[in-house]
């Protein structure tokens, strides 16, 4: 079962260079880190954990903010 979940969430994460939108990419980058994240639970590798536990944050509020508007 753990193997799935791995091969989902490289599936995820190698999907995610698909998308245009900085938005989408940064949603699909966090489904594949959470992916990684119980892939690494049930495998117990803290550092599958502890990685992707900060992957997934960054990813997260990256795609929630706002763009910078540049004006020029």
């Amino acid at each position: 079962m753990s193997d799935w979940v791995g091969w989902l969430a490289t599936a995820a994460f190698a999907s995610s260079y698909f998308f245009k939108s900085a938005t989408a990419l940064r949603r699909v980058q966090a489904v594949a880190a959470v992916l990684w994240i119980a892939y690494g639970v049930m495998l117990q590798a803290f550092p599958v954990i502890a990685s992707n536990v900060i992957i997934a944050v960054l990813a997260i509020f990256s795609a929630a903010r706002k763009p910078r508007v540049v004006e020029g």
